[in-house]
């Protein structure tokens, strides 16, 4: 593996100017450009602002901020382990001709998505800004907790380049793969707590005694739950969270999840990266 990467970042031009292709090439003949990108989650978090708040009675302060804080991250990682499964396959003819390490595909395809997940930020911290300036003033959006917002986004990061390797490598022989993976990545929005809270599930589960407990840590065992809560605490402040028109004060995780989610996400990326080198050999051999 350490080959592998010596011979990536020897190859780092070559990645950069990946990366620049795939911006170019989804944005070519388009007038809005990159606010495309922002168009679904903004769309998405306005329908569920309309739909958990005036119809379903929803008083959580500051709700749409809450789901587009946890939606442009499951964003990043959908668009980019979807996007990769078709990164080798669309360039065998290309490798059957260039040697180049075949890695750089998925990761351009990642690094680009991050691309826009690093700019939907910045979008995300003009709109708590314009909130704050016509709201309330005594309450300054941003807190010291900013500071972790680097090492959640290397995790996240980490995780969906692992997920992406692992994604390309398969799709290239059992291109059933990415339709597998469209279908998990639809029902995982529903399993990640993105339009709802992991309070909503730590107050369905506690009366349940030692089977709730299993329920609420499984619930946290999967990566993407732990990093959408993460950047709910993390872009904003904590405060109470409505559930069945009871106002609970928000409750951090405990920290041995977090520390799980950053060991998954490391395993996940150099496991991933493993498995594609093990494979991309092979990948000449596709008919």
């Amino acid at each position: 593996m350490i080959a592998e990467l010596k011979l990536l970042y020897a190859k780092r031009e070559l990645l950069w100017a990946m990366v620049e292709r795939e911006l170019r090439i989804r944005y070519k003949n388009s007038v809005l450009g990159f606010f495309w990108s922002l168009l679904n989650p903004l769309v998405t978090m306005c329908v569920m602002w309309v739909v958990f708040k005036f119809l379903l009675g929803n008083a959580t302060p500051n709700y749409s901020a809450y789901v587009l804080s946890a939606y442009i991250p499951f964003m990043f990682f959908n668009m980019a382990v979807m996007d990769s499964a078709q990164s080798v396959l669309a360039a065998l003819p290309v490798i059957k001709k260039v040697s180049f390490p075949r890695e750089i595909l998925p990761i351009s395809t990642v690094l680009a998505n991050f691309v826009h997940l690093l700019l939907a930020l910045v979008v995300f911290f003009v709109f708590l800004l314009v909130v704050w300036l016509n709201t309330d003033r005594e309450n300054f959006p941003f807190t010291w907790t900013l500071a972790l917002l680097p090492v959640l986004l290397v995790l996240t990061l980490m995780f969906t380049m692992g997920m992406s390797f692992i994604v390309s490598a398969l799709n290239v022989f059992y291109e059933d793969v990415k339709y597998v993976t469209s279908v998990a990545l639809y029902l995982l929005f529903f399993l990640t707590p993105v339009m709802y809270f992991s309070e909503n599930v730590q107050h369905r589960t506690r009366d349940m005694g030692a089977l709730g407990e299993a329920i609420y840590i499984g619930y946290h065992l999967n990566p993407v739950a732990v990093i959408a809560t993460s950047c709910k605490q993390v872009l904003l402040k904590p405060g109470p969270v409505d559930i069945g028109g009871q106002q609970f004060p928000a409750s951090p995780l405990p920290l041995y999840l977090y520390l799980w989610t950053a060991a998954v996400c490391i395993v996940i990326f150099f496991a991933g990266y493993a498995l594609f080198n093990r494979m991309k050999w092979r990948f000449v051999e596709r008919p």
